[in-house]
């Protein structure tokens, strides 16, 4: 798909999204100020918004600032004036609308998780690798300044070999037992729990900082099992997991643990991991996403310890907002930052990162997790 010519003889391509939550509408933030952050992009045209009921799609369509709206999302994937679908939909219809829009040969950009089971995922992957156009999933945890610098102090040698990775994600959406049934307790609607809605979140960093997964053990947990109605109704069941945990094992030898809750109260948006070298350690956590912790074992034993690295201009592309350390990026523009790789992919006619293939290998360790606690055994990661 080539780069058409707006009314500035700029390079423009045109965008149509689905969905108009939270995920929507920091698609629809992204996309209408990537320009103007990182300037040297193909000039994104907001061309079609979809959601239902077409009022709430025409009113959210003005809001965002796209040019048109539909309630019908097969329409907007075959729209001439589309070149890239944004697909933040509810998780069971996810390989549905990507199918279709690179059966329509249009670029795809996919919020996590791809669908709702692996061998579905696994369709996907093989549809977007001979479609001939570019996909990316939405891990915008990855587009991280902080996370990219760790991952680049990791390369360098900075704490040695990688040993261990210990990893936590929590939230407290769930915690509450009196919080009303939703389709997130369903496997038909949902898929996995707590794995699939921040789990995979834990496991893309993990991959990225200390390699791909090769085995694991695991176990999951169900702390509410019912919830009550919202209408007053009897109490519906809860088909899948709060919490889960896992014993990992990397490519390369090395060792981890991964948990994730989302019924631990007082955690708004923990990411909280730790990668142990043989010459050090780094640290992180999300809900301090500006700041990384370094602990290198070199120089007088009396002055070693952790320093704080702050998030400035000196990690890209932190700079790119702000021109001074400490003013803080936000979790938006994470999504401007996953949105600009992936227009410069398609620009540079290049895979972005994370591509559908690479979402494969998170989704696949996460529904490993679930087989090995289903079956209390040790699973390897085929891919």
């Amino acid at each position: 798909m080539t780069l058409t010519q707006d009314k500035n003889n700029n390079n423009s391509i045109g965008v149509g999204l689905i969905g108009t939550g939270f995920m929507g509408k920091c698609h629809a933030l992204a996309y209408g100020s990537v320009k103007a952050v990182f300037g040297a992009v193909p000039t994104p045209r907001l061309e079609v918004l979809c959601d239902v009921p077409s009022e709430k799609a025409s009113a959210f369509a003005d809001q965002f600032g796209f040019a048109r709206s539909t309630d019908t999302w097969q329409d907007l994937v075959v729209d001439p004036a589309v070149d890239i679908v944004c697909i933040t939909a509810p998780n069971k219809v996810h390989k549905e609308m990507a199918l279709a829009a690179l059966g329509a040969g249009k670029h795809v950009h996919l919020e996590k998780p791809m669908a709702l089971t692996i061998a579905d995922a696994n369709e996907l992957r093989d549809a977007a690798a001979s479609a001939g156009v570019k996909t990316i999933t939405g891990y915008n945890y990855l587009h991280n300044p902080a996370i990219t610098h760790a991952h680049q102090l990791i390369e360098s040698g900075a704490i040695g070999r990688v040993v261990h990775f210990r990893g936590a994600i929590d939230e407290d959406y769930q915690a509450d037992p009196d919080l009303a049934w939703t389709w997130r307790a369903m496997k038909t609607e949902a898929g996995l729990g707590a794995l699939g809605d921040l789990g995979c979140h834990l496991v893309s960093i993990a991959t990225y900082l200390a390699g791909p997964i090769a085995s694991l053990m695991a176990d999951m947990q169900t702390i509410h099992h019912t919830r009550p109605v919202a209408d007053g109704g009897a109490s519906r069941a809860v088909e899948n997991e709060d919490v889960a945990s896992a014993l990992v094992t990397f490519e390369t030898g090395a060792q981890g643990v991964l948990t994730t809750s989302r019924s631990a109260w007082g955690r708004k948006s923990h990411i909280g991991f730790e990668v142990h070298g043989t010459e050090g350690m780094i640290t992180f956590d999300q809900e301090r996403m500006n700041e990384l912790r370094l602990y290198q074992n070199r120089g007088a034993l009396a002055e070693q310890g952790f320093k704080t690295i702050l998030s400035g201009p000196a990690h890209p592309p932190y700079g790119e907002f702000v021109p001074a350390a400490g003013h803080q990026l936000g979790f938006n523009d994470l999504k401007v930052i996953e949105v600009h790789e992936f227009l410069k992919a398609i620009a540079e006619d290049r895979l972005a990162f994370p591509a559908f293939a690479d979402a494969f290998h998170f989704e696949d360790v996460i529904h490993a997790i679930a087989a090995s606690s289903r079956a209390g055994t040790r699973v390897s990661i085929k891919g």
